[in-house]
């Protein structure tokens, strides 16, 4: 993952020593203990660095014994980010309608191009649903199961393989919205209701604990079929709508619970489309604009401005998966289609096909770790 540097010969000076006050609250990975003779002689701790309150001094592991650790560059890792290093995950979805709802959750690795593997199943096999990602879960909301329109939360592992249970429910019934995360919360926005009613609902639900989820504001209009995306500060949604296509970019804050705001527009109006996010720019990917196409935009996190049209991905299709790793964009399955195809955060560029689903489907979640 991305980390930021904390130069630690600005805290230590021309001292040996850190005072804790300088760098408690702050997560680059120390271990904090009483005094040096605290310091446990574990094999395993292989790289691990520990700080002496006592003693007031920093410590590196090297496998037999405690060096210290030198005042110098240090890499400082976040405490979160959207974007994940391990793996893809794609769950529900159908293949051509109400016939083949899928309970599916595929799982796809991001070091290496290759075909997802059938890792685990939906608490129910629905469609429409959108997708959230904690440090340590997935999250399935929403979706219609064939019969009705539906609040489920469902949430499934990371660390192991395994079946989604049902931790939860949104306020409101709905499917074809879009899923954000923050640090400490997953939210849905937009969607549809019992035809034709469309929702502007900003529901949130806890990471931390298993719950129900909070209405906590509304988009700046009626919406479904958009696309979801994640900063580190706010949430987006982008595009959207079926009889009005929308080339809107709503943004609304984590920190702070309220309405969204329209900040910017995408360059092309359309619905059915996919999100990711880089730790710089939200992309919305193919869609439906009456016909399909294969657009890619790109609009930046640090301020409001109009998306870019800087690439395409390989087929034009609609209602895809969306999975961001820490250096790729991914668009999974589709309308109908099997295809992962991914692209480039550092550069502007077209997707590539780089495998495939277990099984071809659309309206599907995307969650990644």
């Amino acid at each position: 993952m991305p980390s930021n540097s904390r130069n630690l010969s600005s805290l230590l000076g021309t001292d040996t020593k850190i005072a804790t006050d300088d760098i408690s609250g702050v997560q680059i990975g120390i271990g904090f203990y009483a005094n040096e003779a605290a310091l446990p002689t574990d094999g395993n701790l292989l790289g691990a660095k520990a700080y002496a309150e006592s003693e007031g001094t920093l410590h590196f592991w090297n496998g037999a014994s405690w060096g210290a650790l030198a005042a110098t560059e240090y890499e400082v890792p976040p405490s979160w980010v959207f974007q994940g290093s391990i793996s893809g995950y794609t769950s529900g979805g159908t293949f051509n309608g109400t016939p083949n709802i899928r309970d599916i959750i595929d799982k796809f690795p991001f070091a290496s191009d290759a075909n997802a593997t059938d890792v685990g199943n939906l608490s129910i096999a629905r469609i429409g649903v959108t997708g959230q990602s904690s440090g340590v879960s997935g999250y399935s909301s929403s979706g219609y199961d064939g019969t009705a329109i539906g609040d489920i939360i469902d949430k499934f592992s990371f660390a192991a393989d395994g079946n989604a249970t049902d931790v939860g429910d949104l306020t409101i019934t709905r499917y074809q919205n879009a899923g954000q995360s923050s640090e400490v919360s997953g939210y849905n926005s937009g969607g549809s209701g019992p035809y034709p009613l469309d929702r502007f609902t900003i529901d949130k639900f806890p990471f931390a604990a298993d719950g129900n989820a909070t209405d906590v504001g509304d988009l700046t209009a009626l919406t479904h079929s958009a696309a979801g995306q994640s900063s580190d500060v706010s949430g987006y949604t982008s595009g959207g709508n079926r009889n009005t296509d929308n080339d809107r970019i709503d943004k609304f804050s984590f920190a702070a619970d309220g309405n969204a705001t329209d900040v910017g527009n995408l360059t092309l109006a359309r619905y059915e489309v996919t999100g990711q996010s880089s730790t710089e720019s939200g992309y919305t990917s193919n869609g439906n604009a009456l016909p399909l196409v294969n657009t890619i935009d790109k609009f930046p996190f640090a301020a409001d401005a109009n998306a870019t049209d800087v690439g395409d991905v390989t087929v034009a299709k609609r209602n895809a998966a969306g999975q961001s790793s820490t250096t790729s964009g991914y668009s999974s399955g589709g309308q109908v289609t099997n295809i992962i195809d991914k692209f480039p955060f550092a550069s502007d560029a077209n997707a590539t096909d780089v495998g495939d689903l277990t099984v071809a489907r659309w309206s599907a979640a995307g969650q990644q770790v």
